[in-house]
């Protein structure tokens, strides 16, 4: 049976991921403690409730399900949060990271796809960032997503675990289908905030930060529709079945949005207003991070389809209507 254990497949991402796995043909495993998860995402494979510094509970699920592969997307990823509790971060996502790694490698599991982030690069303005983009992160997030990238290379020297990483870019958009979507406790995302704005479900959306160098004084992020970066993370594991080696792979779109501009698109979708006020900028955001992903493109065959911001748009604002879990 092709099984791979989803680590945080309760989660955003990893609940997406959970579905394309299943329509592959393969069965998902979710991992996830519910921190941050919910238990009604998980609609596509068994559920295995656990910590990641749990190695003994990790253990019992390798021996119960045999998974061909791990797909790590359990961690923690607030930048503000990073920034005023370091600890919380070295340890939930590094250590926690370690003991899975350790948990795979002694289950002779050893195909690794790992949910990195742009956010190892750090403040590199008007570059378009690649694979080779030095690594500077800016905060403990980023950080600790460079140091597990760090041990997954000496793990592969060491006992030959195999590894797929993908540094990505902002995801956004939902499940086309609007049976699963993004919602954070706490939301700190952009679209999903402001679509919380413009429905009433909060006061406004802040803009952090209006006096950046860029054309409209607000950050710029590139943008990946969800479903398009799950589609990458099967080619990254079919790379890994196929033994082609350990790579790592950015995925954006390379075409940046301001948050002014995201707001504009977002009044455009819905024909809503977008309530919103300014506020100052928040520690550990960079200028300007936009992704090329050429080389994505070039080894696995990835061409995202719907990650156009307007579709992005209008896929989360579908399930945001649908309305959210556990309410």
């Amino acid at each position: 049976m092709n099984t791979v254990l989803v680590t945080g497949g309760a989660g955003y991402i990893g609940s997406h991921a959970c579905k394309a796995l299943k329509a592959a043909g393969y069965v998902p495993v979710t991992y996830d403690n519910l921190e941050t998860g919910w238990q009604d995402a998980v609609r596509f494979g068994p559920f295995e409730r656990g910590d990641l510094l749990d190695r003994v509970r990790l253990d019992e699920v390798f021996a119960a399900h045999k998974p061909i592969a791990v797909m790590h997307f359990a961690a923690l990823s607030q930048v503000g949060e990073a920034m005023s509790q370091p600890g919380r971060y070295w340890r939930n996502n590094v250590e926690g990271s370690l003991t899975l790694i350790e948990a795979a490698v002694a289950a002779g599991c050893l195909n690794f796809v790992f949910s990195s982030t742009c956010a190892t690069y750090g403040e590199h303005d008007n570059v378009v960032l690649d694979e080779n983009t030095p690594q500077m992160p800016l905060n403990a997030y980023g950080a600790s997503k460079r140091a597990i990238e760090d041990i997954l290379r000496d793990f592969e020297a060491a006992h030959g675990l195999r590894h797929v990483i993908f540094r990505y870019f902002n995801v956004a958009g939902a499940d086309p289908e609007a049976e699963i979507g993004e919602h954070h406790r706490p939301e700190t995302h952009l679209i999903p905030i402001m679509l919380e704005a413009i429905d009433g479900k909060r006061d406004a959306l802040t803009v952090f930060g209006t006096d950046y160098d860029t054309p409209d004084g607000t950050c710029i992020r590139d943008y990946v529709h969800v479903s398009d970066l799950v589609d990458a993370h099967l080619l990254g594991l079919q790379w890994l079945r196929d033994n082609k080696g350990s790579k790592v792979f950015n995925l954006g779109t390379g075409s940046g949005f301001s948050v002014r501009e995201v707001i504009d698109h977002s009044r455009s979708v819905t024909n809503r207003e977008v309530p919103y006020v300014t506020g100052p900028r928040r520690a550990g955001d960079a200028t300007k991070l936009v992704s090329g992903s050429v080389l994505a493109e070039q080894e696995l065959g990835w061409k995202p389809s719907r990650s156009d911001l307007r579709t992005m748009i209008a896929d989360a604002w579908r399930w945001h209507e649908a309305g959210h879990y556990d309410k």
